[in-house]
């Protein structure tokens, strides 16, 4: 069995911090970003891979949870899942957890304070349009898949219209 891709670690600085006392909802969208980036290069899409083919991911769809405050100076972790690959297309989430201290683990009944799903396609930017992954990093990105959590898959709920 494939070792699970490393936690991301950061930590909530300041500048992150919006008129509510807590982290915004931008920042939350980069820290899952700088995980999108940590994930690329544990698989081989890393900036040596994107300088020689031309190729890298761009994400297309994404759906963010924003679960909890969290104000600064919070300790961070991020876990992501592969939940599939197929030629072109990778689909995975990450988890953001609060964390007691630097280089902690989360608990493992831990709730995340925000979740993410996200789409990708593998796209050569000279062609301007979607291309096969590489074998190697198909190979990668597959032994890497795991099962989604309970949360992947889901739509934002309905409102009704008010009368």
């Amino acid at each position: 069995m494939t070792e699970p891709l490393p936690l991301l670690r950061q930590q909530v600085r300041p500048e992150w911090i919006d008129y509510n006392g807590h982290m915004s909802e931008a920042f939350y969208v980069l820290v899952f970003g700088y995980a999108t980036d940590a994930m690329m290069i544990e698989t081989g899409l890393h900036a040596a891979y994107r300088a020689s083919t031309g190729c890298s991911l761009y994400t297309v769809e994404a759906h963010i949870r924003y679960l909890d405050d969290v104000p600064e100076g919070t300790h961070l972790a991020v876990r992501t899942r592969l939940l599939g690959t197929d030629t072109k297309k990778a689909r995975f989430t990450h988890e953001m957890y609060a964390i007691d201290a630097p280089g902690a683990d989360p608990a493992p009944d831990a709730t995340p304070v925000a979740t993410t799903e996200l789409l990708a396609l593998h796209v050569d930017q000279n062609a301007g349009r979607t291309t096969p992954f590489p074998t190697e990093i198909r190979t990668r990105l597959t032994a890497l898949t795991e099962e989604p959590p309970p949360w992947a898959g889901r739509s934002i709920a309905e409102v009704p219209r008010s009368a």
